[in-house]
C-alpha cells in the first residue's frame, strides 16, 4: 500500500485557510501541558499506599506490586506503537484514544477491592503514556515556528511537574480519605483534559498513512517485556534465577530477531535507518543516561527522608513531607523551560542538552556532601530538576531537527520510551546497591549511608555519560534549531 500524501508544516490548506483555520497557540500548549500533567501524574499516583496495598487488595505483597509494574510495562509497549499509529492516522485521534485509556483505567481501579481489577486499572493507565510525544507532535504540526522550541520545552517539562506535584496530591488524599478517591480524581482530571483537547486542539493534516507493522509490534512488545520484567523483577527474583536469565535472552534474541525485521519490512514500526542517524542515536543513548539519573534521586531522596532519626542520617519525615520536598523539582523544570527554550535558539539544542548534564552533575556532587537537613535535599532536587529541564526541552528539538514531520510521533514516542529504559536500569540498580549496602537497626537491615552515597555517584556518573554522549551530536547553527518543514514526496527514497 502506498504512503498517502503529507502536508508540509505551515503550508495553506485548500484555498488558503491556512490563516482562518490557525489555532489559538496559547490554548493548545495550555491543553497539552495539562494532558501531559495529567498522565505523568499515574507515575507517582500509587507511592503513598504501595506499603498498603497487600491488605488493600488482600494480597501477598509481592503480587501488589504488580500494580507499579504492570503500568511499567504496558507504558514501554504501548508509546512506541501509540506515537507510530499517531503519524499514520491523526496525533490528536490517538491523544483522545490514550486519554480514555486513562479514564477508563482509573475507574477501573477506583472500583477495585481486589488484585486483578487493579492490575487491569494500572495496564490501561500505563497504555495512556505517550501522551507527552503525541502533543510534541501536535505542537509541531500546529504551532508558528517562533513558538515551538519554548513550548515543546514545557511539555517536556510537565513529564517532571505531574510525578512532582502528584506525590503530595496522593499523600495527602491517601492519609485524609479512602484510597479509590486517589483513582476517581485522576479519572476526573482525565475528563476534564479530555474535554479541553476535544474542544481547543486540532487534527493535524500531516499523516503518513500506510499499514500498520503488527509483527513488529508484537516483536518489540515480547522483546521489551521481557527486558523490562527482568530488569525491575530481578531483584525479587534472583538475578541468577532461570527466571530472570531466561527473560534476558528472550530478550536478546527476540529483539534482535525483530531488528532484522524491520530493517527488511516496506513499512516498518519504526525506521530503524532513521534511528542511527547520529543525531537521533546520541540524543536517545543520552535519555537512557538522563532517565537513569533523574529516577536515581527519586529513589534516593525518599528514603532519606523517611529512614529513622536513629540512623544517624535519615529524617524521620512522613509522606507527606517527603512529596512536599519533591514538588519544587517540578516547579522548577516549569520555570526553566523558557530558559532552555532561549539557550537552544541562541546555541542550538545540543549546547542545551550538555548543560542540563552538567547541572544534573553538580546536584548530585552536592548531595553527596549535602544531606543531613530538610533544606539539603530542596536544594538538590531544585538543581537536578532545573538540569532535567534543560535536558527535557533539548531533546525533542534534537529529535525533530532530524526526522520528517511524518515522523515525529513515532521518533519522539522512541526518545521516551528509552528515557523509560533508563529509569527501570535505575530503579534495578540502586535496587541492588542498597539492599547490600546496609546497617542493622531493631533487627531489621536499612539502606546504608555509604551506599545512597553510592547511587548518587551513580547518577553523577550518569549525567557525565550523557554530557558525552551529546558532544558527538552535530552542531546546530542558531537558525538551524527549528525542525525543517521540508518532506520528500512519498514516492522518494527516505533519506539515509
Amino acid at each position: 500500500m502506498s504512503e498517502a500524501p503529507v502536508r508540509p508544516v505551515g503550508s495553506a490548506g485548500p484555498a488558503g485557510s491556512a490563516s482562518a483555520a490557525r489555532p489559538n497557540p496559547n490554548a493548545v500548549v495550555a491543553v497539552l501541558a495539562l494532558a501531559g500533567i495529567t498522565v505523568s501524574l499515574m507515575q507517582t499516583l500509587v507511592i503513598p499506599i504501595v506499603p498498603e496495598l497487600p491488605k488493600y487488595l488482600n494480597a501477598s505483597a509481592s503480587n501488589a506490586a504488580w500494580a507499579v509494574t504492570a503500568t511499567l510495562l504496558a507504558a514501554a509497549v504501548a508509546t512506541p506503537m501509540a506515537g507510530r499509529i499517531g503519524d499514520m492516522f491523526g496525533k490528536r485521534l490517538m491523544l483522545l484514544i490514550s486519554l480514555v485509556l486513562l479514564v477508563s483505567g482509573s475507574v477501573v481501579a477506583a472500583l477495585s477491592d481486589s488484585l486483578v481489577p487493579m492490575i487491569i486499572g494500572r495496564t490501561l493507565q500505563g497504555l495512556a503514556s505517550a501522551v507527552v510525544p503525541l502533543g510534541i507532535s501536535i505542537m509541531r504540526d500546529e504551532l508558528p515556528p517562533e513558538r515551538l522550541a519554548g513550548s515543546t520545552a514545557l511539555m517536556s517539562a510537565s513529564l517532571g511537574v505531574g510525578g512532582a506535584l502528584g506525590l503530595p496530591s496522593a499523600a495527602f488524599i491517601a492519609d485524609h480519605f479512602n484510597w479509590h478517591v486517589l483513582f476517581w480524581t485522576s479519572a476526573a482530571l482525565g475528563v476534564v483534559a479530555f474535554a479541553l483537547v476535544m474542544l481547543l486542539v486540532p487534527e493535524s493534516k500531516v499523516r503518513s498513512g500506510g499499514r500498520f507493522d503488527a509483527v513488529g509490534a508484537a516483536g518489540l512488545a515480547v522483546g521489551l517485556v521481557s527486558l523490562l520484567l527482568a530488569v525491575s523483577k530481578g531483584a525479587d527474583w534472583g538475578w541468577a534465577s532461570g527466571t530472570t536469565l531466561g527473560l534476558f535472552a528472550l530478550a536478546v534474541v527476540v529483539l534482535a530477531a525483530w531488528g532484522f525485521f524491520e530493517l527488511r519490512t516496506s513499512q516498518p514500526l519504526v525506521d530503524l535507518r532513521t534511528t542511527v542517524r547520529r543525531q537521533v542515536l546520541f540524543t536517545n543513548l543520552a535519555s537512557i543516561a538522563f532517565g537513569f539519573s533523574m529516577f536515581a534521586m527519586s529513589l534516593v531522596l525518599p528514603q532519606l527522608l523517611q529512614l529513622p532519626t536513629q540512623t544517624g542520617y535519615g529524617l524521620g519525615k512522613s509522606m507527606l513531607t517527603v512529596g512536599l520536598v519533591m514538588a519544587p523539582q517540578g516547579l522548577v523544570m516549569m520555570a526553566f523551560a523558557p530558559v532552555s527554550a532561549a539557550i537552544t535558539k541562541s546555541r542550538g539544542p545540543k549546547v542545551t542538552l550538555m548543560i542540563g548534564a552538567v547541572i544534573v552533575g553538580a546536584g548530585y556532587g552536592l548531595n553527596i556532601l549535602l544531606m543531613s537537613e530538610v533544606w539539603h535535599l530542596i536544594l538538590v532536587s531544585c538543581i537536578i530538576g532545573a538540569g532535567v529541564g534543560f535536558a527535557y526541552g533539548a531533546m525533542p528539538a534534537l529529535i525533530m531537527g532530524a526526522v520528517p514531520a511524518s515522523e515525529t510521533a513515532a521518533a519522539n514516542s522512541l526518545n521516551t520510551l528509552m528515557r523509560s529504559i533508563g529509569t527501570s536500569v535505575a530503579s534495578a540498580l540502586a535496587g541492588v546497591i542498597l539492599s547490600q549496602m546496609t546497617i542493622s537497626l531493631g533487627g531489621h537491615a536499612l539502606p546504608s549511608e555509604n551506599g545512597f552515597k553510592v547511587v548518587m555517584a551513580i547518577g553523577a556518573g550518569a549525567a557525565a555519560l550523557a554530557f558525552v554522549l551529546a558532544s558527538f551530536l552535530p552542531g546546530r547553527r542558531p537558525t538551524d534549531t527549528e525542525p525543517a518543514p521540508v518532506l520528500a514526496e512519498p514516492s522518494a527514497e527516505p533519506a539515509r
